[in-house]
């Protein structure tokens, strides 16, 4: 048996309205045994914290693990160990910022569980989608426009693959499940980051998208959609999507819609914001600055309409490669704008525990729950920009009752 007692802490418990000023936490054998004011355990080990920030340790819901740069047709040409070792950086980085779990949003797969599970890389609980199915010249159909195939029958590169009509998403969406995948991930709108598909073009037929949806439920799973305009939002919450990603352009009604039918929105403001900032740099086309920066000015308004509707909201960075993910906690920072702090706090926990369908054991400092907790300098429910370099302002990072790193 293995104890642990955070002592002298400053509590928010990842569901909460009220902060714990003063308590102590024991976590015995990775999970959270006891919450009190003053705990003593026998043999356990004392971390005194300081009266500092004790929160959940915080979930991505929208993570590429396998994506190095923003170059989608170079990483598909990276050799697999190459692209391993970039994958191992980016997840142990994530885990040193405070992010104890992080949910793929396609390329993710098995090997990096394993390695992770194994003690190969130290990384965080890893939830993961294999490879996100898309339409052949849709979002996700990274074959560049001049590149002629001797056979353009299908492509499966390392993010995404191609799958046309349902039975070909029914077999591709079992073969994904059946190599441990935890969700599928589809595209149902362009997107802003490639020119290969109009923003407003829906993907995939509405039968196509109720078989993905078939076979995710079939495993007690969930089907993910990127997902940009509000024509797509609703489409999906219609055929069953449990999960929206991006949701940049959605309205009130459609908004009240999604609320109503219990699905999440999972924004990601980093993705755009950075975009827009390094379009050029990223080596992106001119075509793709002009469409985020027009989807930027209109994805706080669709946030704010889905707070007021109630759609729970998700967060996640949708940022790629090691120089731009260190900032991957600018998230939280972007969408206090349009909410209390304590909400978006929320979000990174107890609503993405529930998203990763792992409601009561992560996201929560609660009795039962996984002892995945960090620890903060300075309070964030006034300055949620301490995120932006969390490496720095994170103090203490546990999981699973293993403390990873510590400065207390």
């Amino acid at each position: 048996m293995t104890a642990t007692i955070l002592a002298n802490a400053r509590m928010f418990d990842g569901v909460s309205d009220d902060i714990n000023p003063h308590c102590d936490v024991l976590v015995v054998d990775g999970l959270i045994r006891e919450i009190g004011e003053t705990i003593d355990f026998p043999d356990a080990r004392r971390l005194d914290v300081a009266g500092r920030f004790l929160m959940p340790g915080l979930i991505d819901a929208h993570y590429h693990a396998n994506t190095p740069s923003y170059d989608f047709y170079g990483t598909d040409r990276m050799p697999p160990a190459l692209l391993g070792a970039h994958a191992a950086r980016l997840l142990s980085g994530a885990l040193d910022r405070g992010y104890t779990t992080l949910r793929d949003a396609g390329g993710g797969d098995i090997g990096l569980k394993l390695a992770i599970d194994e003690g190969l890389i130290d990384g965080p609980r890893f939830y993961f989608p294999g490879r996100a199915l898309t339409q052949t010249g849709g979002h996700g159909d990274m074959r560049r426009r001049n590149y002629v195939e001797p056979c353009g029958c299908a492509y499966s590169g390392v993010v995404t693959q191609t799958v046309d009509g349902p039975d070909e998403v029914r077999k591709a969406a079992r073969e994904e499940f059946r190599k441990g995948a935890t969700h599928i991930k589809i595209f149902v709108s362009g997107g802003v980051s490639t020119d290969l598909a109009p923003l407003d073009m829906p993907h995939f037929s509405d039968e196509e998208i109720k078989v993905a949806v078939e076979e995710a439920a079939r495993r007690n799973s969930y089907v993910m959609a990127h997902c940009h305009t509000d024509d797509a939002a609703r489409r999906c919450v219609g055929l069953g999507v449990r999960t929206l990603e991006h949701g940049s352009l959605i309205q009130f009604e459609t908004a009240k819609f999604i609320a109503e039918s219990g699905a999440y929105v999972v924004p990601t403001l980093s993705a755009g914001q950075l975009i827009a900032e390094n379009a050029a740099e990223l080596g992106l086309p001119a075509s793709a600055a002009e469409k985020v920066r027009d989807v930027n000015a209109r994805t706080l308004d669709a946030i704010e309409a889905c707070v007021r509707a109630g759609v729970k909201l998700g967060l996640g960075c949708d940022l790629h490669g090691d120089e731009f993910v260190r900032t991957q906690g600018r998230e939280l920072m972007l969408r206090g704008k349009v909410q209390p702090a304590i909400d978006v706090l929320r979000s990174a926990t107890s609503i993405n525990a529930e998203i990763v369908q792992a409601e009561g054991k992560l996201g929560v400092i609660a009795p039962g729950a996984h002892a995945d907790m960090i620890v903060v300098d300075g309070d964030p429910l006034t300055d949620l920009s301490l995120f932006v370099n969390s490496a720095e302002t994170v103090a203490m990072v546990m999981k699973g009752g293993r403390v990873v790193r510590s400065r207390l």
